[in-house]
C-alpha cells in the first residue's frame, strides 16, 4: 500500500494530459476570470496537493501497466476520466472563453476541469495501491474542487 519507488510512465502521460491543456488555457483564460477572491486555505490545499500528486504519480512504478487483473478496471476507469477531462478542454477551447463556459458541467459532471482529474488520480492511486497518491488526490481535491465551486457560486451570484 506504500508503493514501490521507480519511474511511472503512466504518471508522466497523466501529467502531460494535465499540463498541455493547462498551458494552452494560460494563454486563453476566460475573459472574465478573476482569481483574486480565491480562498487562501483552499489555495494552500491545491498547491500542496499539486506537489504531492506530481511526486507520487511520477516516482512510484505501481501505476505502470501490469498483466490484466481485476485491479486493471481501476486503471481503465481512471483513464476514461482523463479522456473525459481532455474532451471537456476541447469543448472549452472550441467555445467562448468565459468563466461560465469554463466551469459548466460536462455530461452532468460538475466542475469537470477540477473533478475529473482529481477522481482520475484517486482511481489511479487505488489501481496502484499507493496510499500517497490517494491521500494527495484527496488533498488537491479539497483545494482544487473547492476553488472551482467557489468560482461557480460567484458566477451564479453575479447573474
Amino acid at each position: 500500500m506504500l508503493g514501490h519507488l521507480g519511474f511511472s510512465y503512466i504518471g508522466l502521460i497523466y501529467l502531460l494530459m494535465l499540463w498541455i491543456p493547462n498551458s494552452i488555457w494560460s494563454k486563453n483564460k476566460p475573459i472574465d476570470y478573476n482569481p483574486s477572491q480565491e480562498n487562501k486555505i483552499l489555495l494552500v490545499f491545491e498547491r500542496v496537493g499539486q506537489i504531492c500528486c506530481t511526486c507520487s504519480i511520477l516516482f512510484f512504478s505501481d501505476f505502470n501497466i501490469a498483466p490484466f487483473s481485476a485491479w486493471s478496471w481501476w486503471l481503465l476507469a481512471s483513464l476514461f476520466l482523463m479522456i473525459l477531462y481532455e474532451l471537456s478542454w476541447i469543448r472549452y477551447f472550441m467555445n467562448e472563453h468565459t468563466e461560465e463556459n469554463f466551469y459548466r458541467s460536462f455530461y452532468g459532471i460538475p466542475v469537470p476541469g477540477a473533478s475529473l482529474p482529481v477522481m482520475a488520480f484517486l482511481l489511479l492511486g487505488i489501481y496502484g495501491k499507493v496510499i500517497w497518491l490517494i491521500a494527495s488526490a484527496i488533498i488537491i481535491g479539497i483545494g482544487h474542487i473547492g476553488i472551482h465551486i467557489q468560482h461557480v457560486k460567484t458566477i451564479k451570484h453575479v447573474q
